[in-house]
């Protein structure tokens, strides 16, 4: 593995949430079927920072369902057990909440209020729900109450708003400032946007310009070292969250804390060197899942992302997206050309799927009022789903 010097430096002192202290302040976004404790772990061992869970549903988690279990998991050896959560209903997002306190299964919760997915929006979840200022604020308020009966910083993640001419980032980040959340995430999209165009860190620089008095945290397009160089100088947020840029490069956190450091080398793999992440991947999965089968089929969607660049055959490139189990992903892997050297901005950028801009799907009558109505207190109780968060 080569290490690439590039003059840059991020001067920024260690990120604090409540009596937790993250060096480097750098976290990890929780993404649907990826951080899982493998990835996290591969993650961990390239750089510090806050690496956060899955999502997990609230009234999943409530019901004990093995699957939300699972996805609240950590390694004993993560310092940080971090965990986000998702929900509509102020009393199951506490009782969630309380669950995860009582229990000791966390030293950090999350809030994700930035979800773009039309099935969770159209039902007044994720982005949708700060649009109404009373659920929101029942909302941040019942868990900031009771994570603090264990001394728990609680913290959300946001967008800026549904679309252009429906923004509620500025409003909804006092409202949790004031109701006590240790930090505040926002992604520069709205969800309209999904994951398409580019994040405005314009939006995150007035967020930081609103809230001196607690950590702001800036998302989205951190695809390098560089980038969130470029996004704390142009912002002044007090750290980075990394969702997209990391899939397939795990190493990337390597580069965020050499550059948090004012270290200037950079990791640049060669093929043998993602090889060798690739299987330890798989086999961190297998480790995850208990089950070969399993880890295999969901580490397949890693491979164009851990690939992406390189100089693979379609056919080889093939076999890898269809791989069954570790014997035959050994053997794919041992057909590359290991001697094949870093490829340069080809293997780095975007990556994962930007979607297009669309209209944000809605309850009826949604945007007509700030506060909910009868029938809409109603609906919203359907928008507790299993879904990725962003």
């Amino acid at each position: 593995m080569t290490l690439e010097a590039l003059p840059t430096r991020i001067e920024l002192p260690p990120l604090k949430l409540g009596d937790i202290t993250v060096d480097t302040p750098v976290v990890l976004a929780p993404m649907a079927g990826i951080t899982n404790k493998a990835f996290r772990r591969l993650c961990r061992e390239f750089g510090g920072g806050l690496y956060v869970a899955e999502m997990v549903t609230s009234r999943a988690l409530v019901e004990r369902s093995p699957e939300s279990l699972r996805i609240i998991e950590h390694d004993d050896d993560e310092e940080v057990r971090s965990v986000q959560l998702y929900g509509v209903d102020p009393v199951t997002v506490g009782a969630a909440v309380r669950l995860l306190v009582e229990e000791d299964r966390a030293d950090h919760i999350d809030l994700n209020f930035g979800c773009p997915v039309p099935k969770v929006t159209r039902r007044g979840g994720g982005s949708a729900l700060p649009w109404k200022i009373d659920l929101f604020t029942a909302i941040v308020q019942t868990a900031v109450r009771e994570a603090s009966k264990g001394d728990i910083p609680l913290t959300i993640k946001m967008r800026k708003g549904i679309d252009e001419d429906h923004l509620t980032y500025l409003e909804a980040g006092r409202i949790a400032r004031d109701a006590g959340v240790a930090a505040v995430a926002l992604h520069g999209r709205t969800a309209s946007q999904f994951y398409s165009g580019k994040a405005d860190w314009d939006s995150i620089a007035r967020l930081r310009e609103a809230l001196p008095d607690i950590p702001v945290l800036g998302n989205g397009d951190i695809w390098s070292a560089e980038d969130a160089e470029r996004m704390v100088r142009q912002t002044g947020v007090d750290g980075v969250v990394v969702g997209r840029g990391c899939q397939g490069r795990p190493w990337l956190f390597g580069d965020l804390q050499a550059a948090f450091d004012g270290r200037e080398d950079r990791i640049r793999p060669g093929l043998r060197e993602v090889a060798d992440a690739v299987y330890r991947h798989a086999e961190l999965m297998i480790d995850t899942f208990g089950d070969e089968g399993k880890a295999l089929r969901d580490i397949r969607k890693h491979m164009a992302w851990y690939f992406k660049g390189y100089v693979v055959g379609g056919d080889l490139r093939a076999q890898l997206a269809t791989v069954p189990d570790l014997a035959t992903l050994r053997g794919l892997l041992d057909q590359l050309d290991m001697e094949s050297p870093y490829p340069g901005a080809d293997a780095e950028g975007p990556r994962g799927r930007a979607g297009t801009p669309k209209r944000t799907a809605l309850p009826d009558r949604w945007l007509e009022s700030r506060s909910l109505n009868d029938e809409q207190r109603a609906t919203i109780k359907a928008a507790e789903l299993d879904v990725s968060g962003g």
